[in-house]
């Protein structure tokens, strides 16, 4: 009969009376009669899946909700998923003729219950043949003693599930069965209610209420739509290969799944089938599939929908009230920006000028960072914006491609494969041990005490899994632990939602970790581990927390809105910390105390709500290259009890200063400190402080790194901040060589205590809207062919101890330097004053004590009427000598004495020191050194 002779509604009537079978023989008349028997996906074939009373809904437990994209293709998966307890038979060459004459294993069925041919289920198993069906009707089924399965047979329970129970202990003697619509319930004399050593058991739509399903090494289980409650579980001992699909694991006492020992290397016959379902779940197939689509949680599912990527100064000002910047902000005793300094001896008025010649700061080794690129685009020094693209995280797929390790993870199979189940309200997911193996795919795990639990060895593979509402941390791994956790949804946990230690150094890339009650990711205790093209965001505390020598590689992550710190290192913590992108967090950015010795490279550190960097109390690390910018607070804030190194970072557009070091130290009060997470997540796996003795060598950490005595700032960039580019307030020695300080709204260097020397050497500080270098009373410091250029106030405000060397010290609106108070003060050695028509060139006021000796001083307007070299009247202890000073010329000779250029290399020479091991509990509650930024 032709297609068309009936309208196509009315043939979809009429086959959606026809039964299975009869629907794949009309798929095989014609094309045109397949393409309608195709037609009834939504309607007949949706029907036959979900009337099988050997499966259920295909998205069953964890998502029953959506519809799956083929009801067709779930039926015909689960049909070939049925048949692999059948598949043990000896392959046959196609060309052999005795395949003509091959046993059919011909299948008897078998009743068995009240008023059929067996009431009991010992009894049908004692005559029951290879391959026979025994159906179990409606009943409640007990042996008293243990049951032996002896041949391959399928027991299948009549009627609707829960009809049939069984509590029985059953040991699987045989290489293959199965096992349907039943519900197993432990016997009085054993938990364990089926076990097998060497065979293959396969089961379908199964209850466990209470019971232990055993499997051991070389035997393999296959269970499908089962259900593990009241304390239910599976236990896996050296299984090369078992599959756990689309099963219901609630009320545990413990773990629900354990995979414990090493996968043997003797296999019996249905690894090969089941190794080809496992495939059929592709590793990279598209989020859409993901338990987790959309965001459960109402936060954002990326961070694209921060809408301040691209915030200017402009826009903090007008979102936060020019007071925030312009108002006489206090930020320190007696030091505020914005102060009216015309009451001040040579008040200096904020009024710009334009000279009428160029100021050569072409001159000094820094000017290449000023000067516009081929393209006509200004460098990020000296461009009046922020950096307006920032980099996006890798896909699965693009870390795949660039780590063989993770691709190695990925084509792994052994083990137990878990996939598509539902973990909930019990202690505990999955617990791997001994060397086992397992593959997480899909999965959801919530409202457990822990989802995953990998220790000794074990290695993990977590694809696609939402993990949630845990009562401690989500995936805890340590003890060697590996593996590659990817594209998982991490949220909402009581604890952290990674957390590793000893030892543990797994690869976790491309996964959302974010609303959790405490840090999204914990390593401490010697954890390793690769963090990599992850989002991180709106955790309570810490994005990322390292402690206790904990060294991982955090790398492209975007941590942001957290209402911590985005990374804390602390306690010895430390770690290869590169190209992240961190921002919108609500204390620093990065937070490193307490012995914390991390590399922190190439960040982008932004649009925070307190300070970008924080280096508190005996802090270290190396600060490379990072671009710190758009902070509410400082930029970068330094402890003067710490030792770290910032080289070539750019530290831009923040609200207060860019750099700030000072003298305050974190409370020293026990009860400032919370370390209630710390001793509780200890103490439950029994290693409170076990992990000293996984420590590294002392030899070996300093073998990374030399030791330095002195904090270094070199060749950073501090431009366009809204106080002070560099403020100094600390009780000890600092270097501060080859930096640029261009633009700020304060003075460019401030020095208000010092107790130590700061030396500042080689730094161009140009164009800042306060003056150029402010050395307060008391404080000691030392200038050295440092360039100071076209400040709007003195070049150099000079009241404290030390001496200025070779200094280049042109166009600025105020006093070329002016010196004042009782301080001790060298000003000598071809120090050029090239001044303007508002002040002096050298001004000494007071009764300084001052050696002014072979400096050039040079009139840069012809109307100036000032004198150049300006000595107060009753100062009868300061030495000028051999002093030149020249009238306007029109060209300026430059300084033979500034760099000339700066080399690309940091020098080998600067290192950084790994702190000794110390034990403290971890610290809470504000700092009393900085605004906003506090410790976790």
């Amino acid at each position: 009969m032709e297609v068309g002779s009936l309208p196509v509604e009315l043939w979809r009537v009429i086959l959606a009376y026809l039964p299975l079978a009869d629907l794949g023989r009309c798929c095989q008349v014609c094309r045109a009669w397949r393409e309608l028997v195709l037609s009834l996906d939504n309607t007949r074939w949706r029907q036959l899946c979900l009337c099988c009373p050997e499966c259920r809904h295909p998205n069953w437990p964890s998502k029953p909700q959506l519809e799956p994209p083929s009801w067709r293709e779930a039926l015909k998966q689960h049909a070939l998923a049925t048949r692999t307890w059948t598949q043990n038979g000896p392959e046959h060459q196609p060309t052999a003729c005795l395949l003509l004459f091959k046993r059919r294993k011909d299948r008897k069925v078998w009743h068995v219950g009240p008023g059929f041919e067996f009431e009991t289920l010992r009894g049908a198993l004692g005559v029951a043949g290879p391959y026979d069906r025994l159906v179990l009707h409606p009943g409640v089924y007990e042996e008293q003693a243990e049951v032996a399965l002896k041949v391959p047979v399928e027991l299948v329970g009549q009627g609707r599930l829960g009809e049939v129970a069984l509590l029985v202990c059953m040991e699987q003697q045989c290489p293959t069965a199965r096992l349907c619509n039943l519900v197993f319930m432990p016997p009085w004399f054993s938990t364990v209610v089926y076990k097998t050593s060497w065979g293959h058991v396969q089961l379908d739509n199964c209850n466990f209420e209470g019971a232990q399903l055993q499997v051991r090494g070389p035997g393999t289980c296959q269970a499908r739509f089962c259900s593990f409650s009241k304390g239910s579980s599976v236990h896996l001992l050296s299984v090369a290969l078992s599959l756990l699909d689309s099963c219901d694991f609630s009320g545990s006492d413990a773990a629900s799944v354990t995979v414990e020992g090493s996968p043997v290397s003797e296999k019996n016959w249905a690894c090969k089938y089941m190794a080809a379902l496992a495939r059929t779940f592709s590793p990279c197939e598209s989020n859409n599939s993901s338990p987790h689509r959309g965001n459960s949680t109402g936060g954002p599912c990326s961070d694209a929908t921060v809408k301040k990527g691209h915030t200017s100064m402009e826009n903090w000002k007008q979102e936060n009230g020019s007071e925030a910047v312009d108002q006489g902000t206090v930020i320190e005793d007696g030091w505020r920006v914005g102060e009216d300094d015309s009451n001040r001896e040579g008040g200096i008025t904020q009024k710009t000028f334009s000279p009428d010649y160029k100021i050569p700061c072409d001159n000094h080794g820094l000017a290449y960072l000023l000067k516009a690129r081929a393209d006509g685009s200004l460098p990020p020094a000296s461009s009046p914006h922020p950096p307006r693209v920032i980099p996006e995280p890798l896909t699965l797929q693009q870390e795949l491609e660039r780590d063989p390790d993770a691709q190695m993870f990925v084509a792994s199979t052994l083990g137990c494969l878990v996939r598509r189940c539902l973990f909930r309200d019990g202690k505990g997911g999955v617990h791997m041990s001994n060397y086992g193996q397992a593959r997480l795919e899909g999965n959801v795990f919530r409202c457990l005490n822990y989802a995953v639990r990998c220790i000794q060895n074990s290695i993990i593979v977590m694809l696609r899994n939402e993990v949630c509402e845990c009562r401690a941390s989500g995936v805890f791994l340590r003890l060697s632990a590996q593996g590659l956790i990817a594209e998982n949804d991490i949220h909402s946990n009581g604890e952290a939602g990674l957390d590793i230690r000893k030892g543990a150094n797994p690869i976790i890339v491309c996964n959302r970790i974010h609303s959790g009650l405490r840090s999204g990711v914990v390593v401490l205790g010697n954890g390793k581990g690769s963090l990599r093209s992850n989002r991180i965001y709106n955790n309570k505390e810490a994005g990322v927390y390292i402690l206790f020598s904990g060294n991982p590689v955090v790398c492209g992550n975007h941590i942001f809105q957290g209402q911590a710190a985005g990374i804390a290192i602390n306690e010895n913590g430390r770690g290869m910390v590169m190209e992240n992108v961190i921002k919108e967090n609500q204390w620093g950015g990065v937070d490193i105390r307490r012995g914390g010795d991390p590399v922190l490279r190439n960040n982008y550190i932004c649009h925070g709500y307190s300070d970008g960097i924080v280096v508190g109390e005996r802090g270290r690390g190396l600060i490379e290259g990072n671009h710190v910018y758009c902070n509410k607070g400082c930029g970068v804030w330094v402890m003067s009890s710490s030792l770290p190194q910032l080289l070539g970072n750019y530290i831009t557009h923040n609200c207060m200063y860019g750099l700030a070091v000072f003298c305050r130290k974190d409370p020293e009060n026990i009860e400032a400190r919370e370390g209630n997470w710390l001793q509780e997540n200890l103490h439950e796996e029994g290693e409170l402080f076990a992990w000293e003795s996984d420590l590294d060598s002392e030899d070996e950490r300093h073998s990374a790194r030399r030791s330095i005595s002195v904090a270094l700032v070199e060749s950073n960039c501090m431009s366009f901040n809204g106080a002070v580019g560099l403020y100094v307030k600390t009780s000890e020695p600092l270097n501060v060589y080859a930096n640029l300080v261009n633009r700020n709204r304060g003075d460019g260097v401030a020095v208000l205590q010092s107790n130590h020397l700061t030396r500042l050497v080689a730094n161009c500080i140009l164009a800042n809207v306060r003056g150029g270098v402010t050395v307060e009373k008391e404080s000691r410091a030392e200038l050295r062919s440092n360039g100071i250029y076209e400040n709007n106030g003195h070049g150099i405000n000079f009241t404290g101890i030390g001496q200025m060397v070779e200094n280049d010290v042109v166009g600025n609106c105020g006093y070329g330097i002016q010196v004042s108070g009782c301080g001790d003060v060298k000003v000598l050695h071809f120090d050029i004053i090239w001044k303007n028509i508002y002040g002096c060139g050298i001004s000494i006021l007071g009764a300084v004590k001052a050696v002014v000796t072979d400096n050039q001083l040079f009139q840069g307007h012809p109307d100036s009427k000032k004198s150049l070299l300006y000595l107060d009247p009753g100062n009868e202890s300061c030495v000028l000598r051999n002093n030149s000073i020249s009238r306007h010329n029109s060209r300026y000779p430059g300084n033979p004495h500034l760099p000339s250029g700066l080399s690309s290399q940091y020098p080998s020479r600067l290192g950084i020191s790994m702190t000794t091991r110390i034990s403290a509990t971890v610290e809470s509650g504000c700092h009393s050194g900085s605004m906003f930024c506090s410790i976790l």
